[in-house]
């Protein structure tokens, strides 16, 4: 990359894991700006000049009446056209956690006008409590071609409501047909399987992780900024000189990578909303 492609990540009230994505994205090779929900509300032209914007996680709004809710509708009220607009000029949108739901709650996953005619939700986690462990996820084949299918790596997971849940088996079945399923999480073999160990929140099919049709609207529950440096696996004494960083750090690369190739090659930005 010639040029470290530019970041937004968004916080509010309540958004706990900001400085981290700021420092994963940094460390990637972008060059990340924080800003609050409401500066970009009132200034969304700071979308023209960015590459990639960020919904991290946390806990906005003391996830009052659910999680993701209220920052969900403010920006589904303030911001869906021009982040519509800023997805088909060439940019990439990343939700982790509470960032992956509030783009579920914004439909800006399944490319919808509001909320309504939503095919999936994250719901609390069939253990009906908050979990806080290690799992595996596996790179599936999908419309994020910048994720290399195939690929397992270890990721830190942190909700009491992300378990996946689609309106039907027809809303599963599209998923899969428009490769839109990126995620899973797996044994640490790459094998699936629905038990509370693998797949501790109960997720149908076990998906970890979701795209739009364009692949650069994505959306996940566990936390790749959190896997970052050799140190923050908690059996890393035990793979000291096996791992020179942490696996979430290729993932954040891939996405800078990514995103500063469809910069590269779009031609001019799309003009936002007025």
């Amino acid at each position: 990359m010639k040029t470290a492609p530019q970041a937004i990540v968004v916080r509010t009230a309540g958004t706990n894991c900001d400085r981290e994505t700021c420092i994963a994205l940094e460390r990637a090779g972008a060059k990340p700006e924080l800003l609050h929900l409401r500066k970009l509300i009132a200034e969304p032209a700071r979308l023209e000049s960015a590459s990639i914007v960020v919904f991290p996680g946390g806990f906005s709004y003391g996830d009052d009446v659910a999680a993701g809710r209220i920052q969900g509708f403010e920006v589904r009220q303030h911001l869906a056209g021009h982040l519509g607009e800023f997805v088909a000029s060439g940019g990439f949108v990343l939700g982790v956690c509470n960032g992956f739901q509030v783009l579920v709650d914004t439909g800006l996953l399944e490319n919808l006008p509001s909320a309504a005619g939503r095919g999936m939700a994250l719901a609390p986690n069939v253990s009906g409590h908050f979990e806080c462990r290690w799992v595996h996820l596996k790179n599936e084949d999908s419309r994020c071609t910048w994720l290399p299918a195939g690929r397992v790596w270890p990721a830190p997971i942190a909700h009491g409501e992300g378990r996946l849940a689609l309106r039907d088996g027809a809303m599963l079945e599209q998923l899969a047909s428009e490769r839109r399923i990126v995620l899973r999480y797996v044994k640490p073999d790459g094998s699936r399987s629905d038990d509370l160990e693998t797949c501790p929140n109960g997720s149908q099919d076990q998906i970890a992780g979701v795209c739009d049709m364009t692949g650069r609207v994505l959306g996940l529950m566990p936390h790749p900024e959190r896997n970052v440096t050799p140190w923050h696996h908690p059996q890393w004494t035990r793979l000291t000189g096996m791992r020179s960083e942490g696996e979430g750090l290729d993932f954040y690369r891939r996405m800078v990578v990514a995103a500063s190739q469809s910069a590269a090659t779009r031609s001019a930005r799309v003009p936002t909303i007025s």
